[in-house]
């Protein structure tokens, strides 16, 4: 079966699983457990942030930093294609009481500077929720998976800075973004006063995410953590694949970017599909499929009769993610089966 659903269906390497059995263990509520320290400090360098918390999933990493931020009445402005608004189950209105204000996302997952400062409550007038955090991400999702510049945070840090807001990046793939920018961690994140990032998706770790900030952020995100039941005891055998990832994983990234560019530009032959090939810039390719005989169910199905999987959008829309697994030698079976199916 090949499956492009997303990377998050990734599986750790032989290597990696080695180095997993092999990693020495305490409990890591006393701060014990030498793996996740190692991690920790491993990550904190290089992003250049000055602490690190590792926690079960990138759902908990942004709830814990948008909450560690935040008061409960306070406002925080978002994407509205962002991850934390779309798929993160109102996690931070629900359990932070907190009031989400969306912005208009570009297709490039920037949000125009001048809609996020007019965005922006900072009057002691009681009406109004106060505005203390900007969350956004890198590399975007929903917008084509596409990975922006460190000098749009520059920007924005600037223009909010006036206002005291925090700044926090969802990087949940920020080293695809590294990768295909050609820059480090610490520039593309030196503008956020927090940031996450996955090791499960493009890392090929079995499961985890990392937040980073500062001493005092951190203390209050490992309180959080502790709250939201995030508190995993011997979980270094998991923090050791996250060492190892960090060690071997980020550069193989750009296998990747080319697998998904290669892919996108041979079904970008095909009448009946319709894929934006500039707009593949890392390992995510949206398409959108304009055969009126063919619904998305029945498309969906052939393809997983074929030992194919992709993600459906709804709306004709498509999603496949090339990862780790997926190699160059694959994308021949998937066009062969996308022409059988589309020219029945």
């Amino acid at each position: 079966m090949i499956d492009l659903r997303s990377d998050t269906v990734t599986l750790p390497s032989p290597e990696m699983k080695n180095f997993m059995f092999e990693a020495p263990l305490g409990d890591d509520v006393y701060g014990e457990d030498p793996s996740i320290n190692e991690l920790e400090k491993k990550a904190s360098s290089l992003f250049g942030k000055e602490n690190a918390l590792f926690v079960p999933s990138g759902t908990m990493a942004n709830l814990i930093s948008v909450l560690s931020h935040c008061e409960r009445g306070n406002e925080f402005l978002l994407g509205n294609k962002s991850h934390i608004f779309k798929y993160e189950a109102g996690g931070s209105s629900v359990l932070g009481g907190l009031h989400s204000h969306q912005l208009i996302n570009n297709t490039d997952g920037t949000i125009d500077i001048a809609e996020i400062v007019s965005a922006i409550n900072s009057t002691n007038d009681s009406h109004y929720a106060m505005t203390q955090l900007l969350c956004l991400e890198n590399t975007h999702n929903v917008c084509y998976g596409t990975a922006i510049e460190a000098q749009y945070f520059t920007e924005v840090k600037k223009s909010i800075a006036p206002y005291n807001l925090k700044l926090h990046i969802d990087g949940a793939r920020i080293f695809n973004a590294i990768i295909a920018l050609k820059t480090s961690a610490k520039t593309l994140t030196q503008e956020a006063d927090s940031v996450s990032f996955c090791l499960s998706k493009g890392l090929s770790c079995p499961s985890g995410s990392l937040i980073l900030g500062t001493n005092n952020f951190i203390y209050k995100a490992k309180r959080l953590r502790k709250m939201l039941g995030g508190g995993m005891r011997q979980a270094g055998i998991l923090a050791a694949a996250g060492i190892y990832a960090l060690d071997n994983m980020i550069n193989r990234l750009k296998e990747d970017h080319d697998n998904a560019k290669e892919l996108a530009s041979a079904i970008a032959e095909f009448s009946n599909i319709r894929v934006d090939t500039k707009k593949v810039s890392t390992n995510l390719i949206f398409f959108h499929l304009e055969d009126n005989k063919l619904s998305d169910e029945n498309f969906i199905n052939e393809l997983y009769k074929n030992n194919i999987k992709i993600d459906t959008r709804g709306d004709r829309q498509f999603r496949m993610a090339t990862h780790f697994g997926f190699t160059n030698n694959d994308i021949e079976k998937v066009v062969k089966t996308f022409k059988l199916i589309l020219t029945k």
